[in-house]
C-alpha cells in the first residue's frame, strides 16, 4: 500500500468508549487522517440463539446494513456483535481457493518472473543501457507468467481475477498468500490502537506487511468483547 492510495483503517476504541462518528473523527484528525468515509467491512454475528434475536437489532453497531430486515454487516460496533471469526474464516477459504487455482493454472505452466518493482529496478540498473519505465513494463508484460495471468483474467466466466500487484505474494507460496488475506480482512491496511497509536507497514514489502499483520492481529486479539472496532476508508497520511 503506497501513500497515494486510500487505505482501510481499523480503529480500536478504548475500553468504555462507544463507537460514534464523532469519536472516530477526533481520533483520525489527531492522527492527521481527517478525510474518511465508513467502510462496511464487518459481518454481524448471527449464529446461535442470541443471533436469532439480535440479528434484527442494530444496537451497539455503527452504520448497520440490513438484508430482508435482518442486520448483516456494519462499519463497526461492539466486538461481541461482530463476526470476526467468520470474516477471517471466509477470507482464509477464499484465499486458499484462489492460490491453489493460480498454482495449478499459472505457476504449474509458466516460469517465475520478478514482481514489477524488482523487475523495473533490475531493468534500469545498468546506466549504460537507457530503458524507459514504459519499455520495461512492456517487456514485463511479455513474460509468459504475466501473459498467462492476463489471459486468465480475460475469460468472462473466470472465477477469479489475478491482481498483478499480488504476484510477489502468490509466488511466495500458499502460506504467505493466505496469511496476508485472512489477517488483512480483520486488520485492514493500518490500525489505530486503543491508546491512540497508528500502526501500519513500514514499507510495501511482503516482510513488512507480514510484520504489521502479526502486530495488528495481536492488538485485536487482546481487546475485550465489550470494546468497539470501526472500519473506515481513510486518505493517506501526508508525507513529511
Amino acid at each position: 500500500m503506497t501513500n497515494a492510495q486510500t487505505r482501510t483503517v481499523i480503529v480500536a476504541l478504548p475500553e468504555g468508549t462507544p463507537a460514534t462518528w464523532m469519536a472516530i473523527s477526533l481520533i483520525l484528525t489527531w492522527l492527521k487522517l481527517p478525510a474518511f468515509v465508513p467502510a462496511t467491512a464487518f459481518p454481524v454475528r448471527r449464529r446461535g440463539l442470541p443471533g436469532l434475536i439480535s440479528r434484527w437489532l442494530s444496537r451497539h453497531l455503527l452504520d448497520a446494513v440490513r438484508h430482508h430486515g435482518g442486520v448483516t454487516h456494519a462499519a463497526g460496533g461492539r466486538i461481541s456483535r461482530l463476526d470476526l471469526e467468520g470474516l477471517a474464516t471466509t477470507a482464509r477459504n477464499q484465499a486458499t481457493a484462489r492460490w491453489r487455482m493460480w498454482n495449478w493454472h499459472i505457476a504449474g505452466t509458466t516460469p517465475a518472473v520478478l514482481p514489477w518493482p524488482e523487475y523495473l529496478a533490475k531493468a534500469q540498473s545498468d546506466p549504460r543501457r537507457k530503458i524507459s519505465t514504459e519499455e520495461a513494463r512492456t517487456r514485463w508484460e511479455a513474460e509468459p507468467r504475466i501473459l498467462a495471468m492476463l489471459a486468465f483474467n480475460s475469460y468472462p466466466a473466470a472465477p477469479y481475477r489475478w491482481d498483478l500487484d499480488e504476484l510477489a505474494a502468490l509466488q511466495a507460496g500458499e502460506a504467505v498468500y493466505v496469511a496476508l488475506h485472512w489477517q488483512q480482512a480483520i486488520t485492514g491496511d493500518a490500525i489505530v490502537t486503543p491508546d491512540g497509536r497508528l500502526i501500519e507497514p513500514a514499507s510495501p514489502s511482503l516482510a513488512d506487511r507480514l510484520r504489521y499483520l502479526g502486530e495488528a492481529t495481536l492488538v485485536i486479539h487482546q481487546l475485550s468483547p465489550n470494546q468497539h472496532l470501526v472500519a473506515v476508508k481513510a486518505a493517506p497520511a501526508p508525507t513529511t
